[in-house]
């Protein structure tokens, strides 16, 4: 195992005038034996960044140290790294225990050690009865599991994940990232997770790096970027639905962006005016969408409610008012968190 640090990490393609610059100076630290989840939209350069961590895209500028050792210059097999994508990328004519065992047998590892390797993961991954089967005969968790297990047996000191999970499907995903939160109980390996998907980011990182057009925007634990976004980006990327940002808020300074969360805004008898304009119901709770008339920018506000409440009638106004301990304060020039009320 082995601590990850990244120094003014900057990518470019290209040279001169003409260089089209993707990544813009990430500094992260990485403790031995962390969960790190890089999570952003597409295109924000989070595979990039873990590519280059990888040793599979040059770094144009800034270090990349693995283990107190600098690898810029390293080669990807010289890294001590193994990476699962979100390809499963398996061999269809070997079996499950050929798939996990081949990168081992290119390295001349001794066959004892090799079957003890494999049972080993195997017995992790619950793939005992499926290792003389082909990739064919598994279903796609399975082979995503195999994906794994042949980057357990390499014995690591950085586990990559790439997406791993995007060709599930909804109840695989979730069954998935349950495994890999045990996965990493069980072997402690430092571990880089890239997810366009807030969701598996928050329930699988111990912190997590939030990127926006190559740029970090925040790096905290999963509560950290939920209660204080650093920026209105992470303010509206994380979160399901995402934080409100009124720009004309009551009260609001101006050239403040005035942030709350659906489910810290209370409907009460009197407050912000608010006419419905959609209710979903989901099961235990409800999102009602209501149009900020009285706003200059006729902004729609979400709130979150529980089932007890009454459902409020569309083309009615309802009246919100919002928990004063849980409003936030954003710079509407740069979009970086002020203050929290």
């Amino acid at each position: 195992m082995a601590s990850i640090e990244l120094k003014n990490v900057i990518k470019r393609y290209g040279k001169g005038k003409t260089a089209n610059q993707v990544i813009h100076g990430v500094n992260a630290h990485i403790a031995d034996g962390e969960f790190i989840v890089i999570v952003g939209p597409s295109g924000c350069g989070k595979s990039t960044l873990l590519r280059m961590v990888a040793g599979l895209e040059e770094i144009t500028e800034g270090d990349i140290c693995i283990g107190g050792r600098v690898v810029n210059q390293l080669e990807p097999a010289e890294r001590d790294i193994a990476m699962v994508f979100q390809n499963y990328a398996l061999y269809p004519h070997m079996s499950v225990f050929d798939n996990m065992a081949y990168g081992l047998k290119i390295a001349k590892v001794p066959v004892d050690d090799i079957k003890s390797r494999v049972d080993k993961a195997a017995k992790i991954l619950e793939l005992g009865p499926y290792l003389q089967r082909k990739p064919r005969e598994l279903s796609g968790g399975q082979r995503q599991r195999v994906a794994m297990g042949r980057a357990i047996v390499r014995q690591p000191q950085v586990f990559l994940f790439d997406e791993p999970l995007s060709n599930l499907d909804a109840k695989l995903r979730a069954q998935t990232r349950l495994e890999i939160q045990k996965l990493h109980r069980e072997l402690g390996i430092t571990s880089l997770f890239v997810t366009h998907d807030q969701v598996e980011a928050m329930t699988l990182a111990q912190r997590m790096i939030v990127m926006n057009g190559g740029v970090m925007e925040q790096f905290g634990t999963p509560e950290e970027v939920y209660t204080r976004p650093a920026t209105t980006f992470v303010a509206s990327f994380i979160g399901s639905p995402p934080m409100n940002l009124l720009k004309d808020a009551p009260d609001a300074k101006p050239g403040v962006i005035t942030g709350i969360r659906p489910e810290h805004l209370d409907i009460t008898p009197s407050g912000w005016a608010l006419q419905v304009e959609a209710v979903e119901m989901l099961g235990a709770e409800r999102l009602v969408y209501g149009r900020w008339a009285h706003s200059a920018t006729d902004q729609l506000v979400i709130i979150r409610t529980e089932e007890a409440h009454a459902v409020p009638v569309l083309g009615t106004t309802i009246h919100v008012t919002p928990r004063a301990d849980r409003l936030h304060a954003f710079d509407a020039a740069t979009g970086k968190r002020m203050m929290t009320a």
